[in-house]
């Protein structure tokens, strides 16, 4: 296989990217269920349709994506993982995006820009977000990844779950 070409199964539809990062969302909120930060991501077989696995945040190291990533190449061969797609709420920061890189997962959907996240959270210690944007890290490499995002279709929803978490997360200013 020859990765420095984009895969060359057909790219999912807008339709398809819309309802997947929808169901990244619902990971997200039941990883803030569960105590974690809302971040969900979901990979998706060439088909386009098949949920192979999914995500939820873990801790400030243990990213959805990153995690899944890890798992993915594990369970699968490196050639199926260049024609799946994976869906995440944000935008992969660097270290999400070097592990999707050497996974070897062809695609890329996510809903938020990283840069609008940093907007969201403010300089908050649970999450001193870099402002790397994924495809800067991508361009590094040697493999053409197919990237959609922002999303301005699914966006406001991702962006609400994130606005209500992290204005509750923000640390006390110690008025009265």
């Amino acid at each position: 296989m020859n990765q420095t070409l984009a895969p060359s199964a057909p790219d999912p539809t807008p339709a398809q990217m819309q309802r997947h990062l929808r169901a990244a969302n619902a990971v997200a909120r039941r990883a803030l269920a569960a105590g974690h930060h809302p971040f969900g991501a979901l990979l998706v077989a060439p088909d386009h349709e098949t949920v192979l696995m999914e995500q939820g945040n873990i801790d400030s190291v243990n990213h959805a994506e990153a995690v899944l990533a890890r798992d993915a190449a594990r369970r699968f061969t490196p050639d199926y993982l260049w024609g799946c797609t994976l869906y995440t709420t944000v935008e992969p920061c660097c270290m999400c995006s070097g592990t999707l890189y050497w996974a070897n997962i062809g695609r890329l959907v996510y809903a938020m820009q990283e840069r609008r996240l940093l907007a969201l959270t403010g300089n908050h210690a649970e999450n001193p977000t870099l402002d790397l944007p994924c495809r800067e890290v991508f361009a590094r490499g040697q493999k053409a990844l197919r990237v959609w995002g922002p999303l301005a279709e699914v966006e406001a929803e991702i962006a609400a779950l994130h606005l209500d978490f992290w204005r509750r997360a923000a640390p006390d200013s110690g008025s009265a």
